[in-house]
């Protein structure tokens, strides 16, 4: 329960402006005793050995697009599915709903937009060195485009005090810093950002992301532009090149613990059990993204070892399923240059081989899956 007294190990306080008590964090950097030897700093290193190898992925990336895009995707998936949205990862690459304006509902819009996001925000990190508040303010009016009544606010910070939900109902809502102060502490986190920080990286990492979900900025997005930024520090800091990891899968399914590890951190002070499940997290991440790579990557050399020679329109098919895994007849027709009748053929052919698989039951306008490949992309690991 909020009082308006806290321990002084708390790296904020509570304060009332209203008849509910905003919490109101303390400007970084935080005062943390990290632990030297033990559990923390096993899992530090871990993290570290985790997203080296996850680094070293790039070259699979250049033989198999599919696997850059299914990182990226299953991130914007796991994210908003967070928020409850109703996705699969399979949504985000059929046809009918990723192209252009036959896109159909809010949630693949949602997780279209993060997608949208993550790859900008990446690649201006990647060239500019710099996590700005301009660039988190475009990239919040990315994530909100078309899919929110208060789309006119997108990109500007929050102008009303609002509330977070509590996780169950015996739990308290969580009020964060009145709309009044976003704007000072929002220039203290992006500066401290700046400076490159107090602690290690990886320990600045799990900071940052506390401190901003705490100020939460904006009127909505919030949750999803904090986890955005995870990877841009990655990136930002030399540990990734390309958004590789999907850290949100994690957060999804340890929701509860997410938010009150946080919560403990803002009332107790309780850093290093927060820093120690937000490592974790992404310790377990990068290894589960190298462990799909590697299946990816071992199922293309089996499907070289059978259609590699692409000798004909079936062959050359197989093989482009690592760039463009859901297909219809007429992409197929126009990623190998062929005719519509060769195209049909060659799905035909690969249908028969359990390759493909018709995804909507209709005579026209079918959609075909690469079945191994989704197999992967989509299992739990």
């Amino acid at each position: 329960m909020p009082t308006r007294h806290l321990p002084d190990s708390a790296p904020g306080e509570y304060k009332f402006y209203g008849k509910h008590p905003n919490y109101i964090p303390n400007k970084l950097p935080p005062d943390i005793g990290i632990p030297r030897t033990g559990d923390f700093q096993d899992t530090l290193q871990d993290t570290v050995y985790q997203l080296g190898r996850l680094e070293g992925i790039g070259e699979e990336t250049d033989t198999s697009p599919v696997i850059y895009t299914t990182m990226v995707r299953r991130e914007a998936v796991e994210s908003v599915l967070i928020e409850g949205a109703d996705i699969d990862i399979e949504e985000m690459f059929r046809p009918a709903e990723i192209d252009g304006d036959r896109t159909t509902t809010k949630d693949v819009q949602e997780a279209l937009n993060y997608e949208k996001a993550i790859r900008k925000g990446a690649a201006e990190v990647a060239d500019t060195g710099a996590i700005t508040l301009e660039l988190l303010k475009d990239l919040h009016a990315i994530l909100l485009d078309g899919v929110r009544d208060n789309a006119d606010h997108s990109g500007t910070f929050r102008e009303k005090p609002m509330h977070i939900p509590a996780p169950t109902p015996e739990e308290e809502p969580f009020y964060p810093p009145t709309h009044e102060q976003v704007p000072e502490l929002m220039e203290n986190l992006t500066g401290y950002l700046a400076t490159g920080g107090t602690y290690r990286d990886l320990v600045d990492l799990g900071i940052v992301h506390y401190q901003f979900e705490t100020i939460h900025p904006f009127g909505d997005g919030n949750g999803r532009l904090g986890r955005l930024l995870v990877t841009l520090q990655l990136i930002k800091d030399g540990y990734l090149v390309e958004p590789y990891l999907y850290p949100s899968a994690y957060f999804n399914e340890h929701k509860l613990e997410y938010v009150r590890k946080m919560r403990a951190v803002s009332e107790e002070g309780a850093w290093v059990p927060w820093l120690e499940f937000f490592l974790d997290g992404i310790r377990q991440q990068a290894a589960d993204a190298v462990e799909r790579t590697e299946k990816l990557r071992d199922l293309r050399r089996t499907y070289e070892r059978e259609y590699g020679h692409e000798k004909t329109a079936t062959d050359r098919l197989a093989m482009r399923l690592f760039r463009k895994p859901y297909v219809t007849a007429n992409d197929v027709a126009d990623l190998l240059q062929v005719t519509d009748q060769t195209a049909r053929n060659a799905i035909r052919e690969l249908e028969a081989n359990g390759v493909l698989e018709e995804t909507t039951g209709k005579q026209r306008y079918r959609e075909y899956k690469a079945v191994d490949i989704f197999e992967i992309i989509s299992q739990s690991l």
